[in-house]
């Protein structure tokens, strides 16, 4: 391996933008602002560094010309975290984008994001479309998984240490506790806030721009993540072999597909 590339992928110091109430996210770029920007969105309790740096997307992502710009989420990562459900409404995650993009002066992105990530490129995508020029929407959840998770069980949890009882919630806990750094009350407040609106991708209004649907065959959601992909005008979808929802970011096959995808001269306008 070129001795060069372990530098390009290192973290860089987060620089923070303001959101519209002003909430802190924090932001990386690595590679040339002239080249093409690839825009990677990482899902539920993981940050930039987990789904993407820890993974090897950024330094793929470099090696095949691109720009990359990440974010963590609110409430993940080195962005503020707030505790209130209202604080993370569909439209925030998208607002907040919205703001990276303008205050990075980027026009146009290739996104990528997963689980948590691609939901909100889905929203993107629809409500946005002339911020993104195609995207690669991996392990989309259909319906509302958080929606399973017993909200009073994992805040007792988070705040008095009370054990959990119900599975699912037990095992989004296990999720939330495996970095380091999160803050459970505000992923709990997360869960929370997306029942408040709607949180579902909408097959009958689906984002124009083409897009890669990707999912393990190992996910429970892998049918409905291919019936997205069936009612997006320009959509298509990739296996990613072996992989189930937590260990599809690391697929080098995910990383091939995502990168061909983004760099195909047939999709552009």
């Amino acid at each position: 391996m070129d001795a060069a590339f372990p530098a390009l992928t290192d973290m860089p110091a987060p620089q923070f933008v303001m959101s519209g109430e002003g909430r802190r996210i924090a932001t990386y770029s690595w590679g040339e602002d002239e080249a093409p920007t690839v825009l990677v969105v990482h899902g539920f309790a993981s940050s930039c560094r987990d789904n993407w740096v820890s993974t090897g997307w950024v330094r793929d992502l470099l090696r095949a010309g691109y720009r990359v710009l990440g974010v963590d989420q609110r409430g993940h990562g080195a962005s503020d975290t707030p505790h209130e459900a209202s604080a993370y409404g569909m439209d925030a995650f998208v607002d907040d984008l919205v703001t990276v993009l303008d205050t990075y002066l980027v026009d146009t992105v290739r996104y990528v994001g997963y689980s948590l990530g691609a939901r909100v490129g889905w929203q993107a995508a629809v409500q946005v479309p002339q911020r993104i020029e195609r995207a690669v929407l991996g392990g989309i959840p259909d319906g509302r998984p958080l929606a399973r998770m017993q909200i009073e069980q994992a805040r007792a949890y988070a705040e008095h240490g009370t054990p959990v009882d119900d599975p699912v919630t037990r095992n989004y806990v296990t999720l939330a506790e495996r970095v380091g750094d999160n803050d459970l009350l505000a992923l709990v407040a997360l869960a929370e806030g997306m029942r408040l609106g709607d949180a579902d991708p909408d097959p009958a209004n689906p984002p124009p721009q083409p897009i890669l649907f990707a999912t393990g065959t190992e996910d429970a959601i892998i049918e409905q993540s291919r019936a997205l992909a069936a009612a997006t005008p320009s959509g298509s979808f990739a296996e990613i072999p072996g992989r189930h929802h937590f260990n599809a970011p690391g697929s080098r096959e995910f990383r091939r597909a995502a990168i061909a995808f983004l760099s195909d001269p047939a999709l552009s306008a």
